[in-house]
């Protein structure tokens, strides 16, 4: 038999439980804390999502408060309790697994009674003494999970997602130093992987700060939707059980409470079971890991060698390479970053699948959507965080042998293309292949141009930009 004095008795419909009376959390999350033990990520993982859940539920208390539907008493203690929510005071009573059925109702039960029980102390009662502030009656009043979870959800990702835009801030600087620093490396640029034209190794960094320049923008502007709102809708967004001012109020307080621009949906009923937020956000998370990715493929190609590969850069020595082969060393920060763009690419796929899998007027497949996003962005910010200080701030180039294979190159012979025209420049790739010798050479050889008009042509930095033409020869 539970001692009373370390249980309380707490029942719902379905029956009476005991709960420790350390905790703040309730007979539902006790419920889903016995029914889900799915992924082993519980909500406390991400204190973003606490955050949001608890200035929802302040924008709610606060509404109905000038509705005149809680006490002073009650608004005061649920301030302060949502409060000191936000501020993460009680993380740890959030137990409750991001996988669960219901579509959310284990989360937003755990708010519920969290704020209610912490209220409840605050007003000088007993945890569960809930005729004084009630889980469902007070701290959910006007609400539904199906309004107030993917409200609270797409909330707490907003501001989750800021770690990824400083994560990118960072790598696009570290890019960008070595564009400075490699300005006047030349090398030769590859289309197929074969030789195509001359190119400076700080163009190719340029290209890599620049292209997560542009999904930096993209991500910035794509996380306003998450600030789209269904609070009101209740079950399924036709607002029973909520007063017809509730959602401009809640969304006037929420706003405040946030200082963000948060808007209400244009039709509620519409927006309950939609997650095309969610989806979106979903999108330009791959986008950003395709982009990545590739970018790691680069650096994996142009660091390859020692001895046999292009070695136009060297990655940082991070561990041995091989177990069985002596001196080899792998570009495993590079690789690690293409796993993880795989697995964010992957929850991708999940999010698509559970945004589909809507039926009527909910989706219950939110959690999962949320579970992926939220582990998409940490995926993305701690991979881009390890691969600025792991490699990219570490790379330097060879520069003799980048220019050894610009002189080496056939490509070069496209320079003499708007000079020589296409026939003839096709010949000296052809004759170079087959002889081994030298486009330069053949050049005087056919007397195609003299060696001063040769020399001007092949510099490698006048291949580097567009120039004025010239009639050909």
């Amino acid at each position: 038999m539970q001692n009373t004095e370390e249980f309380r008795q707490e029942h719902d419909f379905i029956g009476n439980r005991d709960i420790p009376n350390t905790a703040y959390y309730g007979v539902q999350t006790l419920r889903a804390m016995e029914n889900f033990h799915i992924s082993g990520v519980t909500m406390k993982n991400y204190p973003t999502i606490i955050r949001g859940l608890a200035e929802i539920k302040l924008a709610c208390a606060k509404a109905n408060y000038d509705l005149k539907l809680l006490t002073d008493e009650q608004i005061k203690a649920m301030e302060t309790a949502c409060n000191e929510v936000a501020a993460g005071k009680f993380d740890d009573q959030f137990p409750t697994d991001m996988f669960q059925g219901g579509a959310g109702t284990s989360t937003n039960m755990n708010a519920n009674e969290v704020i209610a029980n912490r209220a409840l102390e605050l007003m000088g009662h007993k945890k569960g003494e809930y005729k004084f502030c009630h889980p469902n009656d007070h701290v959910n009043l006007a609400q539904s999970t199906n309004d107030a979870y993917p409200c609270a959800m797409k909330l707490g990702l907003y501001y989750h997602s800021d770690k990824l835009v400083k994560a990118l801030e960072l790598i696009i600087k570290a890019f960008r130093n070595k564009a400075e620093e490699f300005k006047n490396v030349i090398k030769m640029g590859r289309t197929q992987l074969q030789d195509a034209v001359p190119m400076t190794l700080g163009q190719e960094f340029e290209v890599y700060a620049k292209t997560l320049e542009i999904e930096l923008c993209k991500l910035k502007e794509n996380a306003k939707e998450l600030l789209v709102t269904n609070l009101g809708g209740t079950a399924i967004g036709t607002g029973i059980n909520a007063d017809p001012r509730f959602s401009d109020l809640a969304v006037k307080h929420l706003c405040d409470i946030t200082k963000l621009d948060c808007k209400l949906a244009d039709n509620l009923i519409e927006a309950t079971p939609d997650t095309s937020e969610f989806v979106t956000f979903s999108s330009m998370l791959k986008r950003i890991a395709i982009k990545v990715s590739k970018t790691c493929n680069d650096l994996r190609l142009m660091g390859s060698g020692p001895r046999c590969g292009l070695l136009e850069i060297n990655l940082p020595k991070m561990q041995p390479g091989s177990s069985i082969m002596p001196g080899k060393v792998n570009p495993v920060i590079p690789e690690v970053m293409n796993q993880a763009c795989f697995k964010v690419i992957g929850n991708d796929l999940a999010v698509t699948m559970a945004a589909e899998a809507g039926q009527l007027e909910l989706n219950v497949m939110e959690p999962v959507i949320v579970e992926c996003l939220f582990q998409s962005v940490d995926l993305l910010s701690n991979g881009l965080n390890t691969l600025r200080t792991l490699c990219i701030d570490g790379i330097t180039a060879n520069e003799d042998r980048c220019r050894e294979m610009v002189n080496n190159s056939i490509g070069i012979v496209t320079a003499l293309n708007p000079i020589l025209g296409y026939e003839k420049s096709a010949y000296l790739a052809k004759t170079a292949l087959e002889t081994g010798a030298s486009v330069y050479d053949l050049v005087l050889k056919e007397k195609f141009l003299t060696k001063a008009e040769l020399d001007e042509a092949l510099k490698p930095e006048n291949m580097l930009a567009p120039k004025e033409m010239t009639m050909l020869k």
